[in-house]
């Protein structure tokens, strides 16, 4: 059986590659359709998910889609923009412009009712508006007739070399009866970000490989700090100091550490963002970047250098993706695998504290709160 899969705000392709990668016996998730609205982004996507089907990838803003014209789907994925719930920045929450865009996500799952959806977005949506937009959003998903599973994955923990922290929402239909349940680490032991680089050694004619031309201010600057260490925690001479005042982000200029996965990587790259070698005074290559996010080498990104950066830092870890998209075909195909409790709860109690934020809606009003698990 094969889940048609659709996705919105679907980036360059890592929730994608991840739900292809998964396989459980005769169960397969397939490419149906896929919407974002930057076009090297698209591109990206075109040419590594569906170069055979090229039109299926629908390059526009989301508030002008047509969603009565999109093909039918079986699975929904969507990563919907983080920038208002990020703990960098202003945590603008709902408030935001980015913000209310999941609310596409819920008018596609009622549209369409596919069997199931994964949700992705940072972990700072917990908290988001006094943790209302949160409950918001898992409601209006319970609300169009789906039982959610909502965990903080920590991919370091399921083979990614990276310490990248994000909420998977998932949510399979009321009517099949089916429970998830978060799948177990397969890490104990995380893989280190110098194993990720080196073993297998990068290719030199890799795509996306190339240098970034450092000043000989970075370069020096990169000398006085030691792997692990940033600008700020660094014994620097005066006069390569930071003249910085108020936060400090621990990322600039910061270096990894080879005993460790990698901090996380964003699309960031200016003021001594781009991540940094541990033992090479230089910063690491997008193939490197991408290699920390688990793309494999042959995932060839599209674009200038600086938007090939944005793409990755913004993107879902595949290897990550897979592991929570096997969890979910093993539940439908009625196969036991290692499980942990959900780490996020959201008990009956909180739901009616959280109610106010739909005063005036009527179809909220007739609602049962129930306890349920996400």
């Amino acid at each position: 059986m094969e889940f048609r899969l659709g996705e919105l705000f679907c980036g360059p392709g890592g929730l994608a590659l991840g739900a292809k990668l998964a396989r459980v016996e005769s169960l397969s998730i397939v490419h149906e359709w896929a919407t974002d609205y930057d076009k090297d982004t698209c591109d990206t996507y075109k040419k590594n998910i569906c170069p055979d089907k090229p039109k299926s990838v629908i390059c526009k803003d989301i508030r002008k889609l047509k969603i009565e014209k999109l093909t039918p789907i079986d699975a929904l994925a969507f990563g919907f923009p983080c920038n208002d719930f990020s703990v960098v920045g202003e945590q603008k929450g709902m408030e935001g412009p980015y913000g209310p865009l999941y609310s596409y996500g819920i008018k596609v799952l009622d549209h369409f009712k596919p069997k199931f959806f994964l949700a992705e977005n940072v972990g700072g949506l917990k908290n988001s508006n006094e943790g209302k937009a949160f409950g918001k959003i898992l409601l209006e998903m319970q609300t169009v007739g789906y039982k959610v599973t909502a965990n903080l994955y920590k991919f370091e923990q399921y083979g990614v070399p990276q310490s990248r922290h994000r909420i998977i929402i998932i949510g399979i239909r009321n009517d099949l009866e089916l429970d998830f349940a978060v799948p177990a680490p397969s890490h104990l032991v995380p893989l280190t970000c110098k194993e990720a680089l080196e073993n297998p050694p990068i290719p030199n004619d890799a795509p996306n490989n190339e240098y970034t031309k450092q000043s000989l201010q970075v370069i020096e600057r990169l000398k006085h700090i030691n792997p692990g260490q940033n600008a700020f925690t660094a014994v620097l001479p005066e006069n390569l100091r930071l003249n910085i005042t108020g936060a400090k982000i621990s990322q600039i200029y910061k270096r990894l550490d080879p005993d460790k996965p990698a901090y996380t990587i964003t699309g960031s790259g200016g003021g001594g963002t781009h991540v940094y070698h541990w033992s090479e005074n230089r910063a690491l290559t997008n193939r490197e970047r991408a290699r920390l996010q688990s793309f494999p080498d042959d995932f060839v990104f599209t674009g200038s250098k600086e938007s090939v950066r944005k793409q990755i830092g913004m993107a879902v870890p595949p290897l990550g993706a897979k592991a929570v998209f096997e969890a979910v075909l093993k539940t439908f195909a009625g196969i036991d695998y290692p499980k942990i409790n959900a780490n996020i709860n959201f008990s009956a109690d909180l739901f009616e504290k959280n109610l106010k934020v739909f005063e005036g809606e009527a179809r909220y009003a007739r609602l049962k709160i129930k306890e349920f698990r996400c």
